[in-house]
């Protein structure tokens, strides 16, 4: 059956302007039809959204679903049984979904569990589309090391990289340096050498997977560059003492090879929950490097490290819109990073993150222009995945 969406405007995931008075035609899970005054299908089911502005369901590039968002989510995941842990996995989806996260890249769980949340999506539309990395690739007793991906030296790196294509991840996930969840673990040093990384892209690239590296320090950056990965999450630069300049050569390298940049963005207020105090303190400089790699053209998507702290709610992708202007950009470039460019950036961006004839019918609708007013994302008046509606009542606001 098909369904006929009509509402005021529309941000079909690449323009600068909205669409005025849109009618989108859905046929199952699939858009079949994008424009004004179109004719409605017989026996189609019209659904008059009225002011609303219709949006490509949003796509959040790095998400951990095994962690909780709570004040201690990495205790509370080794807690868990393996059960216990798919159950709260699954209720972390259904919450980014219900809050317009339609697709979710999960870049580190425990056990390949997002691999099964992957697999249940499939048969339940109240399920984003999850695109899974399984445990990253880390050092002994390096960052998130509790997850199960420790490794050493280079045949250690190739055969993890084996194991999780086998397993039928969609993406390898390597720490290159340090993290802030991981106590001993210094976010400035780096984990592995150039020839571990260079081992993991090439093995990663001849079983035809992406490669994306978690790297704070300028020497992880730069290492995981020379290797020739596709991403880098968080690009901080970050120092013992603060945050290192990025240096001109790297600068081109980012810009040059088209890696795709998964900024760290997005936070819920929440009273007594702060970053920790050496994120806090380099905050202003770890916005201005965004924003000198968002000037010099980087391909730029907002990957929120959902799951992480109380702050970071799985549906926090769409308070980071709006904190996107911190580094420059446009509302409309914010709304792509968003949409078509993250949607690229997860290897699905010939079926995600546009509203547009032959794309999935994963559409988000809001009160309100949010190209004017980016809180708009938080008015939620519908949420379609795959051409399902989501039950309005359990719609997050």
């Amino acid at each position: 059956m098909n369904t006929v969406l009509r509402a005021a405007w529309l941000f079909d995931g690449t323009a600068d302007t909205l669409m005025p008075d849109p009618t989108v035609i859905l046929d199952g899970g699939t858009i079949t039809a994008v424009g004004t005054a179109l004719p409605v299908p017989a026996g189609a089911t019209v659904v008059d959204l009225g002011a609303a502005t219709l949006l490509p369901g949003l796509v959040d590039t790095h998400v951990h679903l095994a962690f909780d968002a709570s004040a201690d989510p990495v205790g509370n995941l080794a807690a868990r049984d393996d059960a216990e842990a798919l159950t709260a996995m699954t209720a972390a989806a259904r919450h980014a979904a219900r809050g317009g996260v339609t697709t979710v890249r999960d870049l580190g769980d425990r056990g390949y569990g997002s691999l099964l949340v992957r697999a249940a999506a499939a048969a339940d539309p109240t399920l984003p589309t999850v695109v899974a990395a399984g445990p990253p690739i880390t050092s002994p007793g390096g960052h998130c090391h509790y997850l199960g991906g420790a490794v050493d030296g280079v045949d250690g790196v190739r055969a993890a990289v084996r194991e999780r294509a086998d397993r039928g991840v969609d993406v390898i996930k390597i720490m290159a340096s340090g993290g802030n969840l991981t106590p001993g673990s210094l976010p400035e040093v780096s984990q592995f050498g150039p020839d571990e990384l260079r081992a993991a892209v090439t093995e990663a690239h001849r079983l035809g997977l992406p490669v994306t590296a978690h790297a704070h320090g300028t020497q992880a950056v730069a290492d995981a560059l020379a290797a020739g990965v596709d991403g880098l999450e968080h690009v901080s630069f970050m120092s013992a003492d603060g945050v290192d300049p990025i240096p001109d050569a790297v600068l081109a390298a980012i810009v040059g090879q088209r890696v795709a940049i998964g900024m760290t963005v997005g936070f819920v207020p929440v009273p007594g929950f702060a970053p920790p105090p050496a994120v806090l303190s380099r905050l202003p400089l770890m916005i201005a490097g965004l924003g000198r790699m968002h000037a010099a053209g980087a391909v730029m998507t907002a990957g929120t490290d959902a799951g992480i702290g109380p702050v970071k709610p799985h549906d926090v992708l769409r308070s980071a819109v709006a904190q996107l202007a911190q580094i420059g950009m446009t509302p409309a470039a914010a709304l792509r990073a968003a949409t078509s460019v993250a949607a690229t950036t997860c290897g699905l961006g010939r079926r995600k993150g546009r509203l547009v004839p032959g794309y999935d019918a994963d559409v988000l609708a809001v009160d309100g222009d949010p190209l004017r007013d980016p809180g708009a994302l938080h008015r939620i008046r519908a949420v379609y995945v795959r051409g399902v509606a989501l039950d309005g009542a359990a719609l997050s606001r």
